[in-house]
């Protein structure tokens, strides 16, 4: 017979796979919604939506906000890094033609370009460890790309997406990884929720302008996209917080980052499964070197 104790037991060692899960989704989502709205007004509504919902949890759990304007203005602009640079360029990577497993891949490297950053910013040392998921990291990923290539399509470079589209999912990992890094050295104690609700902010300001300044900004409101809009603002801007909340009140939040780097492989199935989006085995195989090449990093 299962007891109340064993079922809260079970859901506790969930917990941290279940927030993986949610936050793969992520890439699957945006495969999803993008034919119907182009990236950056995309997220600018989903940007606002969550901001509503936000506001609401914020009101009812009476978080308090951060105190003085500076700080403010740091997490602020860590937002406009790790929300609006980092979202926008994924999802600008996958409506440009970039598979969302390879997306996943190349922005789940975040750890190793944050470590090597790190060095000179923080004056962190990197351990050999370290170095040596570095280098599988770069080794893994060139395995992937290079089973990209399409050398008789020079305009696109690789099956499916260009250059262009390698930017966009460069600039993600660049942003995720700057963004951390910012928020660690200037926005020390910021309160969780209401700090993500400034993040936010930040965000929707920039990636707004962005959209009134580059695209149309005409969204095809059909049930499938209602559906993927609600599911990324409930789904994962709102639980997959509150599940890293719960979790690092438990003081498990390590257990979450030993499992991030297990993203890419898992947004690879669900791509497989739900678009048909193939990998070869050189690509598996480079998945897998990077895999591990994580993993090393995030040790540390």
């Amino acid at each position: 017979m299962v007891t109340s104790a064993s079922t809260r037991e079970l859901w506790i060692q969930a917990m941290p796979v279940l927030f993986v899960l949610l936050w793969s989704t992520g890439f699957i989502g945006a495969r999803f919604g993008l034919p119907y709205a182009e990236p950056f007004t995309f997220l600018s509504v989903r940007f606002l939506l969550t901001l509503a919902v936000l506001y609401a949890i914020i009101r009812a759990m009476r978080e308090r906000w951060p105190q003085g304007l500076a700080l403010w203005l740091h997490i602020g602009f860590a937002g406009i890094l790790v929300h609006g640079a980092y979202l926008g360029g994924v999802f600008s990577a996958i409506g440009m033609g970039m598979p969302a497993g390879v997306t996943a891949l190349i922005v789940g490297l975040q750890p190793l370009v944050t470590a090597g950053i790190a060095r000179s910013w923080l004056g962190e040392v990197i351990t050999r460890n370290q170095w040596l998921g570095i280098v599988l990291g770069l080794a893994g990923i060139t395995l992937v790309l290079g089973e990209q290539l399409d050398l008789q399509d020079p305009a696109r470079v690789f099956t499916g997406f260009g250059l262009p589209a390698l930017g966009a999912a460069v600039t993600a990992l660049l942003g995720l990884s700057l963004g951390t890094l910012y928020q660690k050295r200037f926005c020390t104690g910021m309160p969780l929720t209401t700090g993500t609700f400034i993040q936010f902010v930040g965000a929707t300001l920039v990636l707004g302008l962005a959209s009134l300044l580059f695209e149309t900004r005409v969204i095809e409101w059909t049930v499938p996209f209602i559906l993927t809009l609600a599911w990324l603002i409930f789904g994962l801007s709102v639980a997959a917080i509150l599940l890293l909340m719960a979790l690092i009140r438990r003081g498990e939040a390590s257990r979450v980052a030993s499992l991030f780097y297990l993203v890419p492989p898992v947004t690879a199935v669900e791509a497989w499964i739900l678009f048909g989006e193939r990998l070869g085995l050189m690509a598996l195989a480079g998945i897998g070197v990077a895999v591990v090449g994580v993993a090393l990093a995030s040790r540390s």
